[in-house]
């Protein structure tokens, strides 16, 4: 697939800079799946469009403050985010955003007190950095910054309200870099009143990392690498999604985090294992999913692995004249925008 089916126009102020002040008061565009048919709705009427016996997936990953502004010997500026710890001794893979080569054995300062070596580069664009001493998680609980996307404009850095609103209300195991963001729409009123109604929810986990900001710069989709990221499945989240196929239930997952951890899990007669692993799942038009009936997700960057897994979904065709109706409507993209459910 030509990377190029994937664009879209959208006007810049369409880009949604700041949470809005109820998590589930966004809208939500619903979407029959290759029908092609719209409905506008509100999130917070989302069971309306669930029936009792269905199963949200959700995805319990944890933001990190994985952003550290460092100081080099020689003065100039470093900014490192983190992308996953390496081993335990202190040394994670990282980005580095900076002036000039970074040699191995260089000491960068982020604090008085917090420090690292650059280790060199691990697998390009990546490199790695080993912290000294100490506790490294408890030092980017001082330190660090909420990794907001690059869209989000925050010329003096994110605020408390990026601190508590770029995490999801079941968010549990630290290690992600960026949310899983259909989840920020969730409150925990909203889930009794699903759980009410006779839609439960169960947890896995996919820890975000740098690969959801990559474009595609493969000449087709499907030639496009991410680096892998850790997921689990629990062994209760499996029984359940076999419990919900068995009466005729649907598996609505929530995500594409969600979805590239359920399609690894997968087995060949589409049940679900639980267990851990690591995935560098692409997944793009032509793929036949297996593990999910329904999706809850945002509204994603053209050219994006996110947007080619919604398209898989839904149908290129259908999801791009979604978009087209979603922005002439004035809804808000990416992280802090608005919804769409696929049925």
């Amino acid at each position: 697939m030509d990377p190029a089916a994937l664009d879209y126009a959208l006007d810049p102020a369409l880009i949604a800079q700041h949470p809005l002040p109820a998590r589930d008061g966004g809208r939500l565009l619903v979407l029959g799946r290759g029908r092609g048919v719209l409905t506008h709705a509100a999130f917070r009427e989302l069971g309306a469009w669930l029936a009792p016996g269905d199963l949200l997936v959700v995805n319990d990953a944890a933001v990190i403050p994985a952003r550290l502004a460092g100081r080099r010997a020689s003065g100039g500026g470093v900014e490192i985010l983190l992308t996953e710890p390496l081993d335990d001794d202190g040394t994670w893979v990282c980005l580095a955003r900076k002036s000039g080569r970074l040699r191995a054995g260089e000491r960068i300062a982020f604090a008085a007190d917090f420090a690292g070596v650059w280790s060199g580069v691990a697998d390009p664009p990546f490199g790695s950095i080993r912290f000294e001493g100490g506790d490294a998680m408890a030092a980017l609980g001082r330190y660090g910054r909420v990794p907001l996307p690059p869209y989000i404009a925050r010329p003096e850095g994110p605020g408390n309200e990026d601190a508590v609103r770029y995490q999801t209300v079941f968010a549990r195991v630290p290690g992600a870099i960026a949310a899983p963001t259909a989840g920020l729409h969730f409150t925990d009123a909203l889930l009794a009143s699903l759980a009410a109604r006779g839609v439960a929810h169960v947890t896995l986990t996919l820890l975000v990392g740098a690969g959801t900001f990559l474009p595609i710069r493969a000449d087709a989709v499907e030639e496009h690498r991410v680096p892998a990221e850790r997921y689990d499945v629990p062994p209760a989240t499996a029984a359940a999604i076999a419990a919900t196929r068995a009466r005729g239930g649907r598996v609505v997952a929530v995500g594409t985090t969600t979805v590239r951890a359920l399609e690894s899990a997968v087995d060949g007669e589409g049940r679900v294992r639980a267990g851990a692993g690591r995935t560098a799942l692409v997944i793009a038009p032509g793929h036949r999913y297996r593990a999910v009936d329904a999706l809850v997700t945002n509204l994603h960057l053209p050219r994006s692995s996110l947007l080619a897994l919604v398209a898989a979904f839904a149908g290129t065709e259908a999801m791009l004249a979604a978009y087209a109706a979603a922005a002439q409507a004035g809804y808000r993209f990416y992280s802090y925008g608005d919804a769409m459910l696929i049925l």
